[in-house]
Parts: structure tokens; C-alpha cells; sequence
């Protein structure tokens, strides 16, 4: 029977992976660089933890059950965080009907979790996180029917999870050849010792899962990834009435690859490895509502898990990343921004903007996996300004700061950089292009309020030039196409516009003919920026 609080016991849990999230991150060799199994496992957990502790100590397990699946679906990280939260899924039906948390309570949730998780998965691959889910299942199960008591199993079971870990290299060519064990499987075993322990009162002891066929648990990462396949990782939550969730899966396998399409009644949690992710994005907001929105460039974090490798001095996955005199980490929301960012030269994208701004920490880590002896970084938002000041001053390399506050203005400085690695002189050069540009961005207001233009009401479209409300409208072309005329008073030949993930490509055509109309001597470039938030951005030169 369960006496301690839930919150402890999935705290501590949460806890004993996330002090070992880094060692799991070195294992993640399969089958892409789809983040890092660590981190997003323990991500996915730390939402669990939020939503638990919410509950109190006096809690049912009815509430605390829903608390889990609930939290995991939307806090859900990655393919591993993704298949976790479906597990987690699994134990809480498999225990919602038990009297009392005996052994054989725990093999029932744990079959469960079993059928739950490989429902989830297309086409499941031994070695990984389902086959030591099923290998503790099993175990349990065998407990339960020797009779053994809760306090005498755990311990057994746990032992079974480890002992599973151990024998992944064998049913995993990959990971035989690398000599390494499953990460995601890993991961499992440390939550399930986690929460024995804590339902014990013992310490946490994590086992050696060192095998024949890993005998070190050295890191030698594979390079069998080939990045021309599918370069986005893309998740997402959707919600709506009515949605099939077959049907979502069916179309995001036609998009890409890895793909899980999880969760019940209005709400699922999608991932998917896609070239076009805005393409998905916008099928699914036909369907409903699409939130908390997570695209990686898997190609991205290669680099940056081999520059990462490197300086422990463990070998890459691919090939060595040359080094450079300059380097340069830019701050930007959505996949287009990021790429336009790309070709001009950037290293390293941080995703973030308005509303979600990287900590300095986040900055530090961009800056070190640029393989550049020096570094400029661009945090394009005036709210982010202060924590790059911080990271480059706390930096271990050189690190000039360009002020940017706006991603047109981002563009501008890359076109300036002179070549030279003089990092001061090109950061004043830089933010003088930069000032050139007038940058404006249409959006919805979220409360009322009084600006430039006048009174503003909840929902309306609101058009801001240089951090300035000036139009206030009830459409996005009619106010995007006054903030054009608004930019351009101040001159200029050319107008950009970038398209948010919320604007259509013909919803885009009609702004820039209507631009084209009304400024016929005005060239006009139209990108997609597929930033959130913002429905367009716009810039005058």
C-alpha cells in the first residue's frame, strides 16, 4: 500500500533521472539526433512533478493519476519524452481500479503500460525503451504469482529493469557496434529505482549496466543518420472535438518519419519528423487548435552534440567541425527565420522571442557549441538583451554583443560583417546596418488598452512600428499593409515581409499584391518566417 505522498515518490523519481540525464545523453545514438533522451525524459517528468504537486498531500489516486497523464501528454519532450508519457498513461489505467498498491497491482499496471506503449509506436524495435518496459512487466507479473509482498518485489523488478538495459546492445545491432545500452531504457530503469526507493525509504542505487557487449558503456556515437531524409523534428499539441486520431496519423506519416500521434479525447500530443513542418502546422490548425509547438533542426543538434563531444573528448557523430576565427548565435522563433538565419551565416539558432525568452544559461551553451574561437550574437528582442550582455560576459571565448531588437534587423548586420575577426569593430558596424532597417510586426492585442493609435480592444489586429502601436484594425492584411505605408514614410526601396505560422501562403500573396498596388515603386520580398505570435513581420531599407 502506498502511504508516502505522490508527490514524493514521482518527485524522487523525476529526481534520480535528472541527476543522471547527461550520462543517458551520451547514449543517444538511435536512431536519430532527435534531441537528447535525457533531457526530454526529464522534461516530460518535470511537468509530471508541477501537476502532482498541484494536488496536495491528500490526494486520490483517481486525482493523482489524472495529474500524470495529463501532465506527461502536455509536457511531453521528444520521441523518448513522448513514449514515457504513454507509459506513464498505461500505469495509471493499469492502478485506477485497484484497491491497494500490492505486487500484483504493480504487474497489472505495468502489462498495461506495456500494451499502451507499443500501441503507440508503428513499428517497435527491440532493444529500446519497450522491450525493458515488457522485461519489468514480466518481472512483476513472475512476482505476483510467487506471492511475493510489494516490499520484496520491488527490489526484484528493478533489478529486472537493469538487467534489461543490459541486454539492449544484444537486440540492437547499433548499439552493439558503439558499445553502448539503450538510453530511453535507461532512463526507465532509473525512474522505476527512483520510485522504489522512495517507496522503500532506501537510498537511490543506480546499477552498473555494463554488458559483453558494452563493456565500458564507452560513448562512440554512429554516424548512421543520414540528415537528407528528414531535417525537422516537429511536435506539437492539438486540440479539438471530433479529431481522429488515426487519421492525424495517418497524414503525418505521409509528411515524414518517427512519428506518434498520442493521447484521447480532444487532445494528443503529435511528433514527427518532417522536411515541412509549417506544411503540417497548417493542416492541423484546420483541424483545431495547435499549441506549444517545438521545432529542432536535427541537423543543428548534430553539430552541436558533436562540438559538446568534442571538448569531453569523446569522438563525434560525423564529420570534425572546423574551426573558425568568428563564429555567430542568433536568437529567433520559427523554422523560416531560422533558416534565412542559416544562410547568412549563422551557427547557432536559439529558438525564443517575444514571450519566450532563452536564459543566459541557454546563450552560454549556443556560445560554446559554435566552433569559433570568437562569437557575435544577435539576440534580436530588446527583452533579451540583458541576458546576452550577461552570457558574453561570463562567456569562456570572446563574445561581441549586436543590439539587435528585431530579426530584419538581424539580416542586415549578417550582410555587414566584413569577413575580419576584429569582433568589436564588426559589432559597431553591424548594429549601424542594423539601425537602418524599420521593422514593424502585426499581431492581437490580448486585453484592452490605450496606444499611439488610440483605444485598443481585446482581439483586435494591432500593427507596430518600432516598438510603437500605430495601426489598429479588425484584419491582418489591412493593418499589415498600413504598417507598410507607415514604415515607408520615413523612405526606402525595399519591403520585406516574413509570414507566421498563423498566415497562409495565399493570405500572404493578397498582403504583398495589395503592398504592390499601393507602393508600385517598392520592391517587395516575401519569405516564410513561420514565427508564432506574429501573423507577419515586416521591414522597410
Amino acid at each position: 500500500m502506498i502511504t508516502a505522498p505522490y508527490a514524493t515518490l514521482i518527485s524522487s523519481a523525476a529526481s534520480a533521472l535528472k541527476e543522471r540525464k547527461e550520462e543517458i545523453n551520451k547514449l543517444n545514438v538511435f536512431p536519430v539526433p532527435d534531441g537528447d533522451t535525457g533531457t526530454n525524459m526529464s522534461l516530460t517528468m518535470d511537468v509530471v512533478v508541477a501537476e502532482v504537486v498541484k494536488l496536495g498531500p491528500d490526494a486520490g489516486v483517481t486525482e493523482a493519476c489524472h495529474a500524470v497523464t495529463h501532465g506527461s501528454l502536455m509536457g511531453a519532450r521528444g520521441n523518448s519524452g513522448v513514449i514515457l508519457s504513454q507509459i506513464l498513461r498505461g500505469l495509471c489505467e493499469g492502478i485506477a481500479g485497484a484497491e491497494q498498491f500490492d505486487t500484483a497491482a504493480l504487474a497489472t499496471s505495468l502489462e498495461r503500460a506495456v500494451v499502451v506503449a507499443f500501441q503507440a509506436v508503428r513499428k517497435p524495435v527491440e532493444g529500446t525503451i519497450l522491450t525493458v518496459l515488457r522485461d519489468t512487466a514480466r518481472a512483476a507479473r513472475a512476482a505476483a504469482d510467487a506471492e511475493m509482498v510489494i516490499d520484496e518485489a520491488l527490489p526484484v523488478i528493478v533489478a529486472a529493469s537493469f538487467d534489461s538495459v543490459r541486454r539492449t546492445p544484444e537486440l540492437l545491432p547499433v548499439l552493439r557496434e558503439n558499445g553502448v545500452v539503450d538510453a530511453g531504457g535507461f532512463g526507465l530503469a532509473i525512474l522505476f529505482e527512483g520510485f522504489s526507493a522512495a517507496l522503500l525509504g532506501t537510498a537511490v542505487h543506480i546499477a552498473d549496466v555494463s554488458s559483453a557487449a558494452a563493456p565500458l558503456l564507452s560513448v562512440l556515437p554512429a554516424d548512421d543518420w543520414d540528415d537528407t531524409e528528414y531535417l525537422y523534428c516537429t511536435e506539437f499539441l492539438l486540440f479539438g472535438k471530433g479529431i481522429d486520431r488515426g487519421e492525424v496519423h495517418d497524414y503525418v506519416s505521409t509528411m515524414g518519419g518517427s512519428e506518434l500521434v498520442v493521447g484521447a479525447e480532444g487532445e494528443f500530443k503529435v511528433h514527427v519528423h518532417t522536411n515541412q513542418p509549417g506544411i503540417v502546422l497548417a493542416h492541423m490548425t484546420d483541424l483545431g487548435e495547435v499549441a506549444d509547438v517545438h521545432i529542432h533542426n536535427m541537423r543543428r543538434q548534430s553539430l552541436d552534440r558533436d562540438a559538446a563531444l568534442a571538448r569531453e573528448g569523446a569522438p563525434a557523430t560525423g564529420a570534425a567541425l572546423p574551426r573558425k576565427p568568428v563564429g555567430f548565435v542568433a536568437v529567433a522563433a520559427g523554422t523560416g527565420l531560422a533558416q534565412i538565419l542559416t544562410s547568412l551565416g549563422v551557427d547557432v539558432v536559439v529558438s525564443g522571442g517575444q514571450s519566450m525568452n532563452p536564459s543566459t544559461a541557454d546563450l552560454l551553451a549556443a556560445i560554446d557549441a559554435v566552433p569559433a574561437d570568437k562569437v557575435i550574437l544577435l539576440p534580436n528582442n530588446k527583452n533579451i538583451l540583458m541576458a546576452a550582455t550577461a552570457a558574453a560576459s561570463v562567456a569562456t571565448k570572446p563574445v561581441a554583443v549586436v543590439a539587435t531588437t528585431a530579426i530584419p534587423q538581424a539580416f542586415a548586420a549578417m550582410l555587414a560583417w566584413d569577413g575580419s575577426d576584429d569582433i568589436e569593430v564588426n559589432a559597431t558596424t553591424m548594429l549601424a546596418a542594423a539601425e537602418e532597417v524599420r521593422s514593424g510586426e502585426v499581431t492581437t492585442a490580448v486585453k484592452n488598452a490605450k496606444g499611439k493609435a488610440g483605444d485598443i480592444k481585446e482581439g483586435q489586429v494591432i500593427g507596430i512600428a518600432e516598438h510603437e502601436i500605430e495601426v489598429i484594425g479588425d484584419d491582418v492584411t489591412s493593418v499589415a499593409a498600413n504598417l507598410a505605408t507607415v514604415l515607408l514614410s520615413g523612405g526606402g526601396e525595399t519591403l520585406t515581409l516574413l509570414a507566421g505560422e498563423d498566415m497562409t501562403d495565399d493570405e500572404l500573396a493578397e498582403l504583398e499584391e495589395r503592398i504592390g498596388r499601393e507602393h508600385p515603386d517598392v520592391d517587395i520580398e516575401s519569405h516564410r518566417g513561420e514565427q508564432p505570435l506574429y501573423n507577419v513581420l515586416l521591414s522597410a531599407e
